[in-house]
């Protein structure tokens, strides 16, 4: 069944930055959207990006836009996030998502539009 393994975590000072990655794997299917997740301690999981099948279309949460990048790799089933000028505020659990639904006018931007889901990589960012 349809796995979802996230990478590139770890411990980075303010202003630094870190690219996480996220390999899916047993797919049997395609037109899937890719996003990613984050839940700090004590708060509710939140949308940080998503983005299309082809790559042609992303969206981001207010927080990191003109920060954050999300890209797909040269494989469809690999997604990246490319974070610049972290923040101690980006500290969180990042988890990576897929939505077997194409993309199709709204953005998915919810948790329940999801339907797998990453184990959570832990990205810490110091002051």
């Amino acid at each position: 069944h349809v796995q979802l393994e996230e990478s590139g975590g770890g411990l980075v000072q303010a202003g630094a930055s870190m690219r996480l990655a996220c390999f899916a794997s047993a797919l049997s299917f395609s037109g899937f959207t890719m996003g990613w997740f984050r839940q700090a301690p004590g708060k509710e999981r939140e949308f940080v990006a998503a983005i299309s099948y082809s790559g042609g279309r992303t969206a981001y949460t207010n927080s990191v836009k003109g920060r954050f990048t999300i890209s797909r790799g040269g494989a469809t089933n690999t997604a990246y996030l490319q974070m610049n000028s972290l923040k101690p505020e980006d500290s969180a659990v990042y988890y990576c998502a897929l939505d077997r639904k194409v993309w199709d006018i709204v953005s998915p931007t919810t948790e329940n539009e999801y339907d797998y889901w990453g184990q959570g990589t832990q990205v810490t960012v110091s002051s």
